[in-house]
């Protein structure tokens, strides 16, 4: 009998044991062991200290005073009700996602039920976590849950639910917004937004505006027409060479003295466009380089099947690019994400201006400003952490990395 069908009759060996893995990884020799053993103490030590702080010395209450203004700033309180369309519109949809494809969207769904049960049932006594507020985050599981059903219909397509959250901001930000002289939905001025709203709205629109423009100046770079191809440089290489702050300055304030007075741009919208502008160059940089991966043989190829230079780009060429620069396109996501903090420089008060105008608010504050940015942070890196926890999903499934 030979080796190759010895090895073949027999079972693969066990996986080795916990022991095995800590002798092999962090017991290996003496200065391994030194290293591990401090490595460890250091370790326990800022975690008990951190931990002690947290729930023994640090004093919560510009969070806990304020969490309404934390999520919407000065939205006007009988209006908010929009605000929970807008969420249970989020809800439902990530439901459906849930029913239909499970995996990490159904670790979201379960940890935000999760979430929502526990500030439904919460055994504490506050202004703001309302008999009506409970009943809304609980019946908000019920949407989640009913999403999932409906999601988990066969003939439901994943594409209907795709289409649904690109159009999904658009109902929203109509609830938000209002119309003028409604009755219903009267209009609310953008000023009186602020803490996540504003942190969401410029994240996800400048995501979802700047993608595309990014891929149109990418394919734009690489055209054969000169006049396109100069401009698509000169665009992209001024906005690369210029800080977001001058870029959100020029919108915020120069480009309002151009414009007539009846025809001034709201602010937040003015500072969306400087976010969309600026990173659409950078998004322009990340997909030309996933296009100069796809070999050239394969045009070619397309090329003499008769296939068109649209036909080619769309189906050969793009995905083939995307796919290869899908941690780079997450990262500008993520950059751009964190990125919104800096409206605030133009008078936006976002989450990040929220937090500064709360410890502002009173002097006892002032001294708690490293409570105030923690809870900032904190939320910042969970949103930051889930667009990359989803990236690597998404890689896993597409096989990006694999030989």
């Amino acid at each position: 009998m030979t080796t190759q069908q010895l090895s073949q009759q027999l079972p693969p060996p066990d996986p080795p044991g916990i022991r095995k893995w800590l002798r092999d990884n962090l017991f290996n020799g003496w200065f391994n062991i030194l290293l591990t053993i401090f490595a460890g103490l250091l370790t326990f030590f800022l975690l008990y200290n951190s931990i002690l702080w947290a729930v023994a010395k640090a004093d919560w209450r510009p969070i806990t005073e304020f969490p309404v203004l934390f999520a919407v700033g000065q939205y006007p309180r009988p209006e908010i009700w929009r605000v929970g369309v807008g969420i249970g519109i989020i809800v439902f949809l990530l439901g459906m996602s849930w029913g239909k494809w499970g995996g990490m969207v159904q670790m979201v769904s379960i940890g935000a039920a999760g979430l929502m049960g526990l500030i439904a049932i919460l055994p504490v006594s506050h202004p703001a976590l309302t008999l009506s507020m409970r009943l809304f985050f609980g019946g908000n599981i019920l949407i989640l849950f009913g999403g999932k059903l409906l999601g988990g219909i066969k003939s439901l397509k994943p594409s209907v639910i795709l289409l649904l959250w690109l159009f999904s901001p658009l109902p929203i930000l109509i609830f938000l917004a209002g119309f003028k002289n409604s009755q219903i939905l009267s209009s609310v001025s953008t000023t009186a937004w602020g803490g996540l709203i504003i942190t969401f709205l410029l994240a996800i629109g400048g995501i979802v505006l700047s993608f595309p423009i990014g891929i149109l100046l990418a394919l734009g770079r690489r055209s054969d027409l000169p006049v396109v191809k100069a401009f698509c440089i000169f665009f992209i290489e001024t906005i690369r060479g210029v800080p977001l702050i001058t870029i959100l300055f020029m919108f915020s304030i120069i480009l309002a003295l151009f414009l007539p007075q009846d025809a001034r741009l709201d602010r937040v919208l003015r500072a969306l466009m400087a976010m969309t502008v600026f990173s659409s160059a950078y998004m322009a940089e990340n997909i030309r380089g996933g296009l100069q991966a796809v070999p050239k043989g394969q045009i070619e190829a397309a090329k003499a099947l008769g296939m068109s230079n649209l036909m080619i780009t769309g189906f050969i060429v793009l995905p083939q690019a995307i796919r290869v620069v899908i941690p780079s396109i997450v990262g500008q996501f993520i950059s751009l994400f964190k990125d919104t903090t800096l409206v605030v420089i133009v008078g936006i008060n976002d989450l990040l201006g929220i937090g500064k105008s709360i410890i502002n608010s009173s002097p006892e504050f002032v001294q708690l400003q490293t409570e105030v940015y923690i809870f900032i942070s904190i939320i910042y890196w969970v949103f930051s952490y889930l667009m990359s926890m989803a990236s690597r999903r998404v890689e896993a499934a597409m096989g990006v990395g694999d030989r």
